[in-house]
């Protein structure tokens, strides 16, 4: 397909996320789009290695307290001077602004550790989502890919899958399972959906 459409990923930290949308590219899962460059906000994020070690383009944007504005404008230009047509959060832990995500309608999906509505929201990202799940006592958590609006998990739900909780799970342990059994499936999936939309539909997508 020549019309591929041109995948922005945004990272904060090892980039499990971001290796599983690469082995998808290669292996024809993601097919209607391409990894054109990897954003992080950690100037030591490993995921930015896995890019480099990939051949795809990184860049750095840190995040200065109080300069929303300019963090996103310059993320913005990024995205600009690179064509990109879709933006993933793969373990970003930046929250985008209303102003960032109004001027990018249905086309920012992230991958979120739980079932949404449970354990979502402010203050719910990474390993604290699996120790929460734990101590509730849940039997039943998983993964949910959803696009990205101003509120923080608020999107529409694109896929979400289901992993049980084991006896002695550790929030590691669970961390992991939901990784291998949830994450790394859906995530590819939703984005050769969304990619695949937006080659067919082209600027009328999203009302872009």
């Amino acid at each position: 397909m020549d019309n591929k459409t041109k995948i922005a990923v945004f990272v904060s930290g090892g980039g499990t996320n971001l290796q599983a949308l690469i082995d998808a590219e290669k292996s024809g899962i993601i097919k209607s789009g391409k990894i054109e460059i990897v954003i992080s906000d950690k100037a030591d994020a490993y995921a930015l290695e896995r890019a480099k070690n990939n051949g795809i383009k990184t860049a750095v944007v840190i995040k200065e307290k109080g300069r929303q504005k300019e963090f996103e404008d310059e993320l913005s230009k990024i995205l600009k001077d690179n064509g990109i047509q879709m933006i993933i959060l793969a373990g970003f832990m930046c929250i985008l602004s209303a102003d960032f995500t109004s001027q990018w309608p249905e086309r920012i999906i992230n991958i979120h550790p739980s079932l949404i509505p449970s354990f979502c929201g402010k203050g719910c990202y990474g390993l604290h989502v699996h120790e929460k799940a734990l101590e509730y006592g849940v039997k039943v958590t998983g993964a949910t890919v959803h696009f990205v609006n101003e509120i923080p998990d608020g999107g529409k739900i694109i896929s979400q899958k289901a992993v049980y909780i084991e006896d002695g799970d550790t929030p590691e342990i669970l961390q992991k399972r939901v990784m291998e059994q949830a994450e790394w499936i859906l995530l590819p999936a939703a984005a050769e959906k969304v990619a695949g939309e937006i080659a067919e539909k082209g600027e009328s997508y999203g009302h872009l």
